[in-house]
């Protein structure tokens, strides 16, 4: 096994597609070929977290957080970020990131922090545009059937509740096969009719290397014409945060004391408020201040994030209170997700050959310290 299946099964959990534009997620240090060894899963890649790799002898990171943010100009030990990296460099030890793809998938850090709360019915807080496309390929009649079940094989035609999904057009395609071609219908030189489906699907941004090769497999012409546009419109799926409700109604204190007791803070800020029962819930892992009007306008009465600002608090009313429970607690099971994934798909790898440890890193990185 090597660093770069890592990455395939990681991608395949949490699309890098997904990613912010801001974020550096992927292979950020080391050859995508190196057989590995052993995986440290860690919350940061700091140079204590790149020492716990080279005693257990794991020779890949997988780290939420990027250790590479912006571009590096030297390689000098002068700070945190390069000290990890060059010591990384220097025992051949890979490292990956996988941060905002995390954050914008349903079962990722947001989702941890829902369970922990207990919400039920979530949905996505912020769905992120930019994600959904339209393919659009024309088939003739009597191969339409298959080629529709080879792209909803390949994910294409899924909206929500519902899977292959489809729109379909009849007419008349024409083509003439020039001197080298070696058409399915038709004959070289002659201009050819053929009585053809058009077949619109929508998928997502990780799935089109995946749907082009499944239509090239399954349509029997030399040559497939195919358009694939952007859509103007979010994904409900996939995106930042969750809202969702509580089984029962809690009181605003009793809140406060379930959140301190699950996330494990020493400390919880929060606005103003006279809520008396507590129903519906956002939530958003990290930096979460850009969502609060968000959170506010689907009807949360809470909602939990971190590195809230004091003029955050003032969008606080009476019945909508803001919860900043840190950035480090929000995210903090976050090692457990991907050390619980990366076993599961690991031994099922590659069952002949050795297995690949997973490992959870102990280091705690969180750089806030309570008194």
């Amino acid at each position: 096994m090597q660093v770069v299946d890592v990455l395939n099964l990681l991608d395949q959990w949490a699309p890098l597609t997904y990613s912010e534009d801001f974020d550096n997620t992927g292979l950020l240090v080391g050859d995508p070929k190196s057989p590995l060894r052993g995986i440290l899963v860690s919350l940061d890649t700091l140079e204590v977290v790149v020492d716990e790799a080279i005693k257990e002898d794991c020779n890949l990171i997988v780290s939420f957080h990027p250790i590479i943010f912006s571009g590096l100009k030297s390689l000098v030990p002068k700070d945190y970020v390069n000290k990890a990296v060059l010591k990384a460099i220097k025992n051949d030890i890979a490292i990956i990131a996988i941060h905002t793809a995390l954050d914008n998938v349903p079962h990722g850090v947001s989702a941890t922090m829902a369970k922990v709360l207990g919400l039920e019915n979530t949905r996505v807080l912020m769905p992120k545009e930019h994600l959904m496309y339209k393919l659009i390929t024309y088939a003739p009649n009597q191969d339409a059937e298959t080629i529709r079940q080879a792209l909803f094989s390949a994910g294409a035609g899924a909206l929500g509740n519902y899977q292959e999904c489809s729109f379909n057009l009849s007419g008349t395609g024409t083509f003439k096969p020039l001197a080298g071609a070696n058409p399915t219908l038709g004959q070289i030189g002659i201009q050819h009719s053929e009585q053809e489906t058009q077949i619109q699907v929508s998928f997502l941004r990780h799935q089109k290397n995946d749907l082009i090769a499944a239509l090239k497999k399954a349509h029997p012409y030399e040559e497939v014409a195919y358009d694939l546009i952007p859509l103007d419109q979010a994904c409900p799926e996939i995106g930042m945060g969750l809202i969702g409700t509580l089984s029962q109604g809690l009181s605003f204190e009793t809140l406060l004391e379930n959140v301190k007791s699950g996330f494990h803070t020493g400390c919880i800020k929060y606005s103003q408020n006279n809520l008396k029962e507590i129903n519906s819930v956002a939530v958003l892992g990290g930096s979460g201040s850009f969502a609060i009007d968000k959170a506010k306008a689907l009807g949360a009465q809470v909602y939990i994030t971190s590195d809230l600002k004091y003029h955050d608090y003032f969008k606080g009313q009476e019945n909508f209170a803001l919860l900043d429970i840190g950035h480090y607690e929000s995210e903090q099971f976050t090692k457990d997700l991907i050390v619980e994934y990366l076993s599961k798909k690991i031994t099922n790898f590659a069952p002949s050959l050795p297995r690949v440890k997973v490992l959870k890193s102990n280091v705690k990185t969180n750089p806030i310290s309570y008194y």
